[in-house]
């Protein structure tokens, strides 16, 4: 091996080792520790309002902050300047936020009626009305966070959408600022981690709950989401990002060393993970990663990343490979070379497919259209990307007319004398 990037066949022990690291990476999100102590936090938010959580905020936060009122973040006309932005970010957002418009815009629905011998069914989708949007604030700020998020809650007819988020990111990030106030989301909190989710979900006296919390976080911020489920509703429980990429026969090795790094970068705790049945291929990988790692800013989290998590399992075949992707179910999957682009058809387990080497990871990150926000650890077993959907909710209503009712009035009640239960058997027999 040269380079970083550790290499195992997949059948060898130290390959089914790495891959039982990769396949028990959801574990990560569920530390007991850090649960307990959301726990408090979460339950001296719900009891304390105001007070708690300006406690809070002072303490986990780092903000002195006299009311509730002050933690209220307020674009001024400078946030509104794209002179102020790096070149060519506002150029970018408009392009961002115009693909994820385009692509999610067809998943608006009416709903539906049907009508027939007397009875009308009718499905409703009705916008929620509060929504909060985490966007993270530690290692980095992202201010694409606020686009695939907003702009599909938007499009659902959400009314009034609340944006939570670290006050020291807000205020030292202009293209956080501008952004936001470009999506025209006029409601942000300075304020991250647990108790920012704990206020949304139950309230203070100064912040008014949501309906439903979305967005990417940190250890914390995922715990504080599974404590307040069920009183409020959340999008998932995401863990740290992954990236799956199997590569066959004519991958570029520096290609796909850069998608790596695009990934290991985020976090210790991401993984960056190429699949190949060529050898060769992974040698060069790593060589490229050794190569590209020094030019970059995050190259100590990077490292850690891919010493952690970071390998290349190498397989008899792309058949194989697919075994793997199937198994790992990740967030994101790159499939590069002609045999691994023909895998794309089969794959069934996966948060977003980005296919060939002209379409790296990252341009989903931004600019593909699709929100970006996943399942990970796994959760591309049973979970799908944000979108539209997450921000409706479906009733039904039902309407019998008398001549109706009397046809169905027998099968009902027998029914529910099968299950034992005589007032809702009399109930129907009623309308006979």
């Amino acid at each position: 091996m040269s380079g970083p990037l550790k290499i195992f066949g997949v059948k060898t022990l130290r390959g089914r080792r790495a891959l039982d690291r990769l396949l028990g990476r959801g574990a990560l999100v569920y530390d007991r520790r850090i649960e307990r102590k959301v726990e408090r936090i979460v339950r001296d938010i719900r009891r304390g309002g105001d007070r708690a959580l300006l406690e809070a905020v002072r303490r986990y936060d780092g903000f002195e902050a006299a009311t509730v009122a002050d933690l209220g973040l307020v674009a001024t006309t400078s946030d509104r300047d794209p002179g102020s932005l790096p070149a060519g970010f506002a150029t970018g957002l408009e392009a961002a936020i115009a693909a994820v418009e385009d692509f999610h815009r067809p998943q608006v629905h009416p709903g539906y009626t049907l009508e027939g011998d007397g009875i009308t069914l009718e499905e409703r989708r009705q916008p929620l009305r509060r929504v909060a949007v985490y966007i993270p604030g530690g290692r980095a700020s992202y201010p694409s966070t606020a686009v695939m998020t907003v702009v599909p809650a938007r499009l659902a007819g959400v009314e009034e959408i609340v944006a939570l988020t670290p006050p020291r990111a807000y205020r030292a990030m202009p293209a956080l600022r501008y952004t936001l106030d470009r999506l025209g989301v006029r409601e942000i909190w300075g304020m991250g981690g647990a108790h920012a989710v704990a206020a949304a979900a139950y309230g203070t006296e100064s912040v008014a709950r949501v309906d439903k919390i979305v967005g990417p976080g940190n250890a914390w911020v995922t715990a504080a989401k599974r404590a307040v489920v069920g009183d409020v509703a959340i999008d998932g429980l995401a863990g740290p990002t992954e990236v799956v990429i199997v590569a066959t026969g004519g991958a570029d090795a520096g290609w796909v060393a850069a998608d790596l790094l695009a990934q290991a970068e985020h976090d210790p705790l991401a993984a960056a993970v190429l699949v190949t049945d060529d050898h060769e291929l992974a040698r060069r990988v790593s060589a490229e990663l050794e190569e590209q790692l020094p030019a970059l800013a995050t190259e100590e989290t990077a490292r850690a990343s891919l010493d952690r998590f970071g390998c290349a399992l190498v397989v008899d075949d792309v058949d194989e490979a697919l075994e793997v992707v199937e198994a790992v179910a990740p967030e994101h999957l790159q499939l590069v070379g002609t045999a691994a682009e023909a895998l794309a058809p089969r794959v069934s387990r996966a948060g977003a497919i980005f296919l060939g080497g002209a379409t790296p990871e990252v341009f989903g990150d931004y600019v593909a259209g699709p929100s970006h926000v996943l399942p990970t650890c796994g959760g591309a077993r049973f979970a799908s990307a944000l979108g539209v959907e997450d921000f409706v909710r479906r009733s039904h209503t039902v309407c019998f007319t008398p001549e109706a009712a009397r046809r169905w009035a027998a099968p009902a009640a027998a029914l529910a004398d099968a299950e034992g239960l005589p007032a809702h058997a009399a109930a129907a027999r009623r309308r006979s």
